[in-house]
């Protein structure tokens, strides 16, 4: 018999939709978007072969195999909550500190959500965060400072690996009222020969997009450089010049007076995954919150 491909979250959706008898009572109850939920709900209808649920404008209800799994789950979910608070119970009695490093815009988008879960099963478990760029998350993974870094890919390194969890797309940045803002479908030629701000060439988010402009055969004018990705858009926001930005990097605090376009003609990305030493065994505590961060990640 083979295995189901499926996750816990996969059987919840289908029990919560079946309950509420509504793809946006479910959304809500379990905090994913409408999109994500059906997502859910048809993976797990692939797994099993058939459908589970009879989808019209008005209604959704299930179908008989729908009928016969439901309570089946239900049974399932019951047991595994109940060994699930065995332990955090367990969780609550230990203690100690875990550190883990982050360049800023993940930690921005991802963490305050994470940690919070994280800290409902690990309450005396002290969490430190070293809010870095990616080169010295590399380094305080390597030199075993931090357990694991959210952060971007590390070349011919042999002490540490990657898991990517996602791309993150560079596009234009600029102030609304940059004259760019009103192009309806910007592109890299509209950058030609523009006083373009960027960050400097030792840092992995520059790496990341000169290898993407040469893959797609752009160039651009470099004019203001600096050393971070805030201080980039403090630039911009200053009226020096637009930029080309990560998308994760404009949903901070510091962006929120810009404007973040993607542009056309090329795709350019970076990587965000999970870096690690190759030999270590990460601590239970550190693959609990590594999983809740990868689970993060693909429903966002």
């Amino acid at each position: 018999m083979m295995p189901l491909n499926c996750e816990l979250l996969d059987l919840r959706a289908l029990i919560a939709v079946a309950e509420g008898k509504s793809f946006l009572r479910a959304a809500k109850q379990l905090n994913l978007s409408q999109p994500a939920l059906s997502r859910r709900v048809q993976k797990l209808e692939a797994t099993i072969g058939t459908p589970l649920l009879e989808r019209t404008t008005r209604s959704v209800r299930l179908t008989p195999a729908g009928q016969e799994i439901v309570p089946l789950l239900r049974r399932l979910i019951e047991e595994i909550d109940s060994s699930l608070l065995g332990m955090m119970a367990l969780g609550e009695r230990q203690a100690g500190r875990l550190t883990v490093a982050s360049i800023p815009s993940a930690t921005v988008r991802f963490l305050p959500d994470v940690l919070e879960r994280f800290g409902r099963e690990y309450r005396n478990v002290r969490v430190r965060v070293l809010d870095l760029s990616a080169t010295e998350c590399a380094e305080a993974v390597r030199t075993g400072e931090a357990e694991f870094a959210i952060s971007l890919p590390v070349t011919s390194d042999g002490d540490l690996s990657f898991e990517p969890l996602t791309d993150d797309p560079y596009g234009l940045v600029c102030r609304r009222d940059d004259p760019l803002a009103e192009l309806p479908d910007p592109t890299w030629t509209d950058l030609t020969g523009l006083r373009l701000v960027t960050v400097h060439m030792g840092s992995g988010n520059r790496t990341a997009l000169d290898a993407g402009l040469t893959r797609a055969g752009i160039e651009l004018r470099w004019f203001y450089e600096v050393t971070r990705l805030t201080s980039a858009l403090a630039l911009v926001q200053a009226g020096l010049g637009p930029s080309v930005l990560p998308r994760l990097a404009c949903t901070g605090p510091d962006a929120r007076d810009l404007l973040w376009r993607p542009l056309r003609g090329a795709e350019v990305v970076r990587t965000i995954g999970v870096l690690r030493r190759a030999s270590a065994t990460l601590s239970p505590t550190a693959s609990r919150l590594m999983a809740l961060l990868a689970a993060a990640w693909v429903d966002r």
